[in-house]
């Protein structure tokens, strides 16, 4: 190693001590209350839970070892992840203004952000028009341009925010949308106090509540994951999915960010009504050679499951392909989710492109398929070709 090199390590390594002493420091400075409220089965008082559990969404660095050990072989890339590209070539689409009735037009932006137009309504989930994702311009850089270049959007009149980690609220995108359309902003408790800084407003509610935004009702549902903005913040604010419904043609689903947890949400939100279209995430689950899926985030694997228990006529994969937040090949997550098609017997849910307009048909009740145990899953996957899968 070069002096040089040496004196670099050196300064990294100064500046990743600086971080963690001043995370050990000043942790009540990096502390924030959003949410004020009497206890429930989801909340004591102070932090919001997983009522089926938080083992698995505890903060512990995947793979084992220490934290620091764990962000010192991500930021030097030295944790032998398979490469992505630097940059996906999209062709931004310019939506029609409105789509009315029945039809309904979709339009993956990237990551969890999709615009869905029916019912002369325009939705968007989870928009994220920002170069990174992470605190102080940090974070993982985007592969993909937005499908939608932001002066190309329709005036939005809903906008459905899960939870207040970065690549899901994005404030200044927010701010931008809410001085341009003053859109509905639904979000679950405690995010309307992030979502206030931009000066927008949101309706926070709780799961199980909804709220009326023209011709859909919007109801908050319960997933399983965890929040925070910093360090010391964790689940001050509560994650969610929504089942947006419509007045004819079925309804909306999006899971949010998700682990499988109990695996009984899915059922609570297709209790609601059919559901026309799904938008479930497939991607950043593999922590360590071979995972199939994290406490925090479902892989392909258990996705196919949550389709196959919501019920649903069509879905989209999500979640993929735009922050490289974990460490599976960037087209692991499409690849990982035919295969798990084909065992399972469903079709249906398959990916778009970025920025390419999907019609997505009224509702049909799916011809639907026989359970499959998890390991079952797993033995049929167990191929040459899935285990080269990175």
């Amino acid at each position: 190693m070069t002096s040089a090199l040496k004196i670099l390590a050196s300064i990294v390594v100064l500046l990743v001590v600086l971080v963690g002493s001043t995370i050990v420091i000043v942790p009540r400075f990096l502390d924030r209350i959003y949410y004020r409220g009497g206890p429930t089965d989801h909340f004591d008082g102070e932090r919001f839970f997983n009522p089926d559990g938080d083992e698995d969404t505890a903060g512990r660095p995947p793979g084992g070892g220490g934290r620091a050990g764990f962000f010192w072989r991500y930021l030097t890339g030295s944790d032998g992840r398979p490469a992505w590209p630097a940059q996906v070539k999209v062709t931004q689409a310019k939506p029609k203004p409105r789509v009315a009735g029945e039809r309904m037009a979709v339009t993956w932006i990237g990551h969890a952000s999709v615009l869905i137009q029916t019912q002369g309504l325009n939705i968007l989930t989870d928009p994220v028009w920002s170069d990174k994702a992470g605190p102080l311009g940090t974070g993982p850089r985007r592969v993909a341009a937005p499908g939608i270049a932001f002066d190309d959007l329709p005036r939005i009149d809903l906008v459905l925010v899960s939870h207040n980690h970065y690549d899901h609220l994005d404030k200044a995108t927010l701010a931008r949308l809410w001085r341009r359309d003053r859109p509905a902003i639904v979000t679950s408790l405690g995010n309307d106090s992030v979502i206030a800084q931009t000066g927008a407003r949101a309706i926070a509610l709780d799961w199980g509540q909804h709220a009326k935004v023209g011709a859909a009702t919007v109801t908050v549902t319960r997933n399983h994951h965890w929040g925070s903005r910093w360090f010391t913040d964790r689940n001050r604010a509560l994650w969610s999915s929504f089942v947006v419904s419509l007045p004819s043609g079925g309804n909306l689903f999006f899971a949010g960010d998700t682990g499988m947890g109990d695996g009984r949400w899915p059922a609570e939100a297709a209790a609601l009504g059919p559901i026309r279209l799904a938008l479930i995430p497939i991607g950043a689950f593999r922590f360590v050679p071979g995972q199939m899926e994290s406490g925090s985030h479902i892989g392909p694997v258990d996705a196919v499951e949550v389709f196959r228990r919501l019920g649903a006529a069509r879905a989209i994969p999500i979640h993929w392909g735009t922050f490289r937040l974990s460490y599976e090949a960037y087209d692991t997550p499409p690849k990982l989710l035919a295969a798990g098609l084909r065992c399972t017997g469903q079709s249906g849910f398959a990916p778009v492109a970025i920025g390419v307009p999907t019609a997505v048909p009224p509702y049909v009740a799916p011809a639907g398929s026989a359970p499959i145990a998890r390991d079952a899953l797993l033995q049929c996957l167990d191929t040459p070709a899935i285990r080269a899968l990175r």
